[in-house]
């Protein structure tokens, strides 16, 4: 049988997708790690490290624009020629990150107290999850600087970069929480602060070391460190749609969360249910990072393109990236319907989970193909600088999803097979559909395809 031969475009996109795709599960897999140690010292300090840990993630996962928009803006100036430009446009994206970031940790610092407690944890657990949020929240600006950073090297068409400072920072990061939450050798026995200020030093590195490789890129061009003001509102601005897309896609998915426990309370025991959708999202979210790489890509590929005056060359790796995404959908779907009957041994030793688990994974399964072809183009049209497109399609999917999901809550108890996986296939058909229409609709025409530095 003869091997496809791979294009020009193939390569590009492997050259970028795949460290692109280490660098993104490098992190969930230290912070496996990270559990793991503070999981030794009580259920207490495990349960608060979970609820600092979402407050943590929301706050820094809504400045993910940081990454996205930067990619874009860099990128089609490096398409024009302009590399000087390129980095400029790079150091005032580090320097929003550090606009952004300085406050939103004195913000976050006094209202640990209130934002622990909208989580409604008891006082025990409380105690524990503020301990580690005030101290986590002094590493915010490293991490949003870490974002930008990424952005930036991305638009360079360098994946490579981040990943191996992800993998040593996450290194570092996992070897300070041993040291300094179990007090080795002369070191004090900080307890859950100390996996806080383990994390806090090693974020502070991993950004020190990617913002060096953009400041020794930037001083080589003699693009200016100095922070511009009109170049940093213009990088704001451009991060608003983003930030408004990653909000839909963030409320859809607390939309589904609640539609599940609604429908739970009609259940036997309505923690299986609940059990069993956060397994199959956590799932869900790690096979993502797969197709993310392939977005990540389509970023910093349609920006140079575009940047560089040809149209054609972009709509010709969107195509051939569209199609990685399928082919990708599918092998992750296939692979998932099989590994469907054992994976939930891996997470749970109740069976009702474990049963409950197969059903719901075969619907994400026969998604998955669907969910290829979403990621690239959203990344295609991030690459472009289409985010206020991307912000209106997502509050439209949203209005519309948001409603059927809950509607079909309240009804799914008297559905054959029980609620669950009825509700992860309106999931997929609804909200995963329609995002597919709304972006498949907007790559066939060309209103997205502006050619040029700016947008």
């Amino acid at each position: 049988m003869r091997r496809p031969r791979l294009t020009p475009d193939d390569r590009q996109i492997g050259r970028l997708a795949v460290p692109a795709f280490l660098a993104l599960v490098a992190e969930p897999l230290f912070l496996l790690g990270d559990a793991a140690v503070v999981g030794h010292l009580g259920t207490r300090e495990l349960a608060g490290l979970g609820i600092a840990g979402t407050v943590l993630q929301t706050l820094v996962g809504l400045c993910v624009f940081l990454a996205y928009g930067t990619t874009a803006g860099v990128a089609r100036q490096l398409g024009a020629g302009r590399r000087d430009a390129a980095l400029a446009q790079g150091v005032d994206g580090l320097w929003l990150a550090v606009a952004i970031g300085v406050p939103t940790t004195v913000a976050g610092i006094l209202l640990t107290g209130p934002m622990v407690a909208a989580l409604g944890p008891g006082a025990a657990v409380a105690d524990q999850a503020e301990t580690y949020l005030r101290v986590a929240l002094l590493g915010v600006t490293p991490l949003l600087l870490m974002l930008a950073a990424t952005g930036v090297l991305r638009g360079l068409q360098d994946t490579r970069t981040p990943l191996v400072v992800a993998v040593a920072g996450n290194a570092l990061n996992l070897i300070l929480n041993v040291l300094l939450v179990y007090g080795v050798g002369p070191l004090p026995h900080l307890g859950i602060a100390g996996s806080a200020l383990g994390s806090v030093l090693a974020q502070v590195a991993s950004a020190a070391a990617l913002v060096l490789v953009v400041v020794r890129a930037a001083r080589r061009e003699g693009a200016s460190l100095r922070p511009d003001a009109p170049g940093i509102r213009t990088a704001a601005r451009a991060g608003v749609p983003l930030l408004v897309r990653t909000l839909t896609l963030r409320a859809s998915l607390l939309v589904t969360t609640y539609a599940v426990v609604l429908s739970a309370q009609t259940a036997t025991d309505e923690a299986v249910p609940i059990a069993t959708h956060q397994l199959a999202m956590t799932i869900w979210g790690f096979l993502a990072f797969v197709l993310d790489a392939i977005a990540i890509a389509a970023q910093a590929l349609t920006g140079r393109h575009l940047g560089a005056g040809d149209a054609e060359a972009a709509r010709g790796v969107t195509r051939r990236m569209v199609g990685w995404g399928v082919v990708t959908g599918v092998v992750t779907g296939l692979g998932l319907a099989a590994a469907s009957p054992v994976l939930g041994v891996l997470f749970t030793t109740d069976d009702d989970v474990r049963r409950a688990l197969v059903p719901v994974l075969l619907v994400a399964a026969l998604a998955q193909p669907v969910a290829g072809v979403v990621f690239v183009l959203d990344g295609v049209l991030i690459g472009a600088g289409d985010g206020r497109y991307l912000a209106w399609a997502g509050l439209a999917v949203l209005g519309g999803y948001a409603p059927v999901v809950l509607g079909a809550a309240v009804v799914t108890d008297d559905w054959v097979g029980g609620g669950l996986p009825w509700l992860w296939a309106v999931f997929a058909l609804v909200f995963m559909g329609g995002r597919f229409l709304t972006l498949t609709r907007r790559a066939a025409g060309d209103r997205w395809l502006v050619t040029g530095a700016g947008r």
